[in-house]
């Protein structure tokens, strides 16, 4: 009697599971390790902790980051943060935000992996599971603090995968929660609408297009000014002003039409990181993704991040290519599929991804893994540690950016020399030492000097110096 044939070490879906798991630890290690060592910050993991703590504690968001008492909802149109309130209120801490990141992140892996094992064979899902998953969008992500665009990540690949596969009503489904997740994905969700109707379905890829349209314009045009203090939404002088090297808008500014123009036509693809971000973008597909109509899903997130003045919208850096990186891998298995790709040409096109991805993987955060730096903690940590457990619960206070996710679970916490922070702080804690070069993040408000001038200013009226060691400055108001 003939033995059965061997199952091959891919057969079933455990691998995937498993493949994801890894990945989920590889993006907490990376996350959690530059928390402990004080590399986030107030933009925006100090932000959306205070978003997150505000639904945890049964009350609309507000953050004190972006001034006092500030509405959330005003800024950005994230309801869909308020899922991750019940584990915060499991464990109050920034590393909660980080935790639930990663696992959102490792979740969108299995859904693309499987879809490519189906329709390619388990090599296929393999290693095109484990390019997206070491992509450098994910690991940029991953290497600069919480975004509720995490949600998008899993959302996107189920409703892509589902598209690529035929099921047009799960992939309208899994798309309408992304109107949940930021104000401009509802243009995505049209796109999506769009190649629903294209692909078969009019009636329901209209109906979802209308909704990804009405989404957007509800959040930009009603939600957002509604809570907004200054009545609009706050991000559109980004396409009315000159480049900037600014991390956020408050409004204002203004431009010519000749310079609407330029940003909505030769803008789109200069200067030259616009042209390197979009080839680093399709070159782990080997620029295969071009050939599938799933790449239209891109195009709005493309559209605003190169026609934004804030030039670092354009480049690879911090978070703004997470949306874009289950677009491409889902539109490079379609391209396979597409054309019918098997056996040695399909070895070649995942050996070329595979190689790629690789090669880019040492200029992105999940590297960090592998550097010795990674797991040693400066002895400075331990001064701040030791300076921040003498400020007590719920007291109000002011600090400097990367001291404040340390401090957002458990007291009001805002930016020193802000001015939009809440005046006169029970606390007041600097590091003196932050570079001068370091100095134009939003988080970063003063200057060197100014920031000594204000400094000594405090301790002529009202503060009594604390601490100070290893450039830390610890003040209390006297009562």
């Amino acid at each position: 009697m003939a033995e059965p044939p061997r199952k091959g070490r891919f057969d079933g879906t455990w691998w995937v599971w498993a493949m994801a798991g890894a990945l989920f630890v590889m993006y907490v290690a990376v996350s959690l390790r530059l928390h402990q060592r004080m590399f986030t910050s107030s933009y925006d993991l100090g932000i959306f902790q205070q978003v997150v703590r505000s639904y945890a504690e049964g009350h609309l968001p507000v953050s004190e980051v972006k001034g006092q008492d500030f509405p959330v909802l005003g800024d950005h149109f994230s309801p869909i943060l308020a899922l991750v309130a019940p584990f915060y209120r499991v464990w109050q801490g920034a590393e909660t935000l980080l935790v639930v990141q990663a696992a959102l992140l490792a979740l969108s892996v299995v859904p693309l992996a499987l879809w490519a094992r189906r329709a390619l064979g388990p090599l296929a899902g393999a290693a095109i599971g484990a390019c997206y998953g070491l992509s450098w969008g994910i690991a940029s992500t991953v290497g600069y603090d919480f975004h509720e665009v995490a949600f998008a990540a899993p959302l996107l690949v189920l409703s892509l995968t589902a598209l690529g596969s035929g099921r047009l009503t799960a992939a309208a489904c899994w798309a309408l929660p992304l109107l949940l997740v930021k104000e401009d994905l509802g243009l995505t969700v049209l796109v999506i609408g769009l190649v629903i109707a294209w692909r078969g379905d009019r009636r329901l890829g209209l109906l979802t297009a209308v909704a990804g349209l009405a989404g957007s314009a509800l959040a930009l045009f009603v939600v957002l000014p509604a809570f907004n203090p200054g009545g609009s939404f706050a991000y559109w002088s980004l396409v009315q002003g000159p480049a900037t090297g600014g991390h956020g808008a408050t409004g204002g500014g203004g431009g010519s039409l000749l310079d609407l123009l330029d940003q909505g036509t030769i803008g789109l693809v200069t200067p030259l990181p616009k042209v390197t971000t979009f080839a680093l973008l399709l070159a782990p597909t080997l620029f295969l993704a071009m050939r599938s109509p799933l790449l239209w899903v891109a195009l709005p997130t493309l559209v605003w991040r190169f026609a934004s003045s804030n030039n670092l919208h354009w480049g690879t850096s911090f978070h703004y290519s997470l949306v874009l990186m289950p677009i491409v891998f889902a539109a490079f298995v379609d391209a396979l599929v597409r054309r019918g790709t098997s056996g040695r040409g399909l070895r070649r096109y995942l050996a070329g991804s595979a190689a790629i991805t690789l090669m880019i993987l040492p200029s992105f955060p999940l590297f960090q893994l592998v550097q010795p730096d990674t797991w040693r903690t400066d002895s400075r940590v331990t001064v701040a540690r030791r300076l921040l457990a003498m400020i007590p619960d719920g007291a109000t206070v002011q600090t400097s950016d990367h001291l404040v996710p340390q401090l957002a679970d458990r007291t009001s916490v805002g930016l020193y020399g802000s001015t939009g922070s809440r005046p006169d702080p029970q606390w007041v804690m600097v590091d003196t030492w932050v570079p001068a070069d370091q100095r134009w993040w939003p988080g970063q408000p003063l200057g060197v000097e100014e920031e000594q001038r204000r400094l000594a200013a405090d301790r002529r009226n009202g503060y009594d110096l604390v601490a100070f060691q290893d450039g830390y400055m610890l003040l209390h108001r006297r009562a």
